[in-house]
């Protein structure tokens, strides 16, 4: 290598080296904020907690700037689990979007400075109504701490940025705050995994949350016979249903066995159609529940190695559920 080629090399080392302890050193402050800030944690965090959950109306999330893109997710993660919200941007609150804001809302100003004149409209407007104000801030002394009627004080914390200007640590902080109240807000509820799948209907968290009464084949649509019925009928009515398989009920209505495809071939010589669906079919089938997740079925038709179950409610059957289902769904 020459001696240009060699120097450039090093050159290039060097820069690397610098990045990565920019961004290291980056990280290292934001986390010393957000340990911070969980250390501060106290009766505030509860007050604001408390007058969140009384809200009949929704959560209005408010901030100017990075501020307001912060606004934007904690809204977003509040509505998401369970906590009616909506961001409104503070500079056309004073144009007419302070029409959104009723009285039955609480809202949660954001704003580090505390002194963003473009809060002033909303600020106003919620203490002229009455409207709980949660404001979260760095300064308690400030236009915003002294309106309202909760502050989530952010600790004293350096901005991962050298120059100590852009919004950084304390937007991070800023948004975990958010998190911690929707997190906390979901506990105290009691949100349910159900309750989840209903606002995530899309995407792969709406899919690992479908269950199996949301894609089974209802009732009308089983392929089943009784343990008495000849082979003939057997073979017919798994023929109609083209689920390649048929279930065997006993007088109660509880499934007892299944004949598939391969109890056919196993039991394939001269005197087949002379025997009875109890005479081929396989006990004790491996059967799901209807309020099964998708997920749940799609990992035992993987360890047993088989394409279909039946669903059953009481051990009767009610549905049933085939690989294809699952894979038309996005399960699989």
């Amino acid at each position: 290598m020459d001696v240009q080629a060699s120097r450039k090399l090093a050159a290039e080392q060097e820069h690397e080296h610098n990045d990565i302890g920019a961004a290291r050193r980056a990280l290292a402050t934001e986390t010393e904020g957000l340990n911070a800030l969980s250390d501060s944690l106290g009766a505030e965090f509860i007050e604001a907690l408390d007058r969140l959950q009384k809200v009949e109306g929704r959560v209005i999330v408010t901030g100017m700037g990075k501020s307001g893109h912060v606004g934007c997710k904690i809204a977003a993660t509040l509505a998401s689990t369970g906590t009616p919200s909506q961001f409104v941007h503070p500079a056309e609150a004073s144009h007419g979007d302070l029409g959104m804001v009723t009285r039955r809302d609480a809202i949660i100003a954001l704003s580090n400075s505390g002194n963003t004149p473009e809060l002033a409209a909303i600020v106003s407007y919620s203490r002229r109504f009455n409207i709980p104000l949660i404001a979260i801030t760095s300064r308690r002394e400030s236009v915003l701490g002294e309106a309202a009627d909760t502050v989530l004080l952010l600790p004293p914390v350096d901005e991962a940025c050298p120059m100590g200007l852009a919004p950084t640590t304390s937007t991070t902080m800023a948004l975990a705050l958010g998190d911690a109240l929707a997190i906390a807000l979901l506990e105290r509820r009691g949100f349910s995994p159900e309750d989840f799948q209903v606002f995530h209907p899309g995407g792969s968290l709406g899919k690992k949350l479908v269950r199996v009464s949301d894609i089974m084949h209802g009732p009308g649509e089983l392929p089943l016979c009784q343990p008495e019925s000849s082979m003939k009928e057997a073979i017919i009515t798994m023929s109609a249903m083209t689920f390649g398989c048929v279930g065997v009920v006993n007088a109660a209505g509880e499934l007892i066995g299944i004949i598939t495809d391969g109890d056919l071939r196993r039991h394939i010589d001269a005197d087949l159609l002379e025997q009875t669906a109890g005479d081929v079919m396989t006990a004790s089938p491996l059967t799901i529940r209807a309020g099964a997740l998708a997920v749940e079925a799609l990992r035992l038709m993987h360890a047993h190695k088989i394409t279909s179950l039946f669903v059953v409610e009481e051990n009767k059957p009610i549905g049933f559920l085939r690989m294809h289902d699952l894979l038309r769904e996005g399960v699989a």
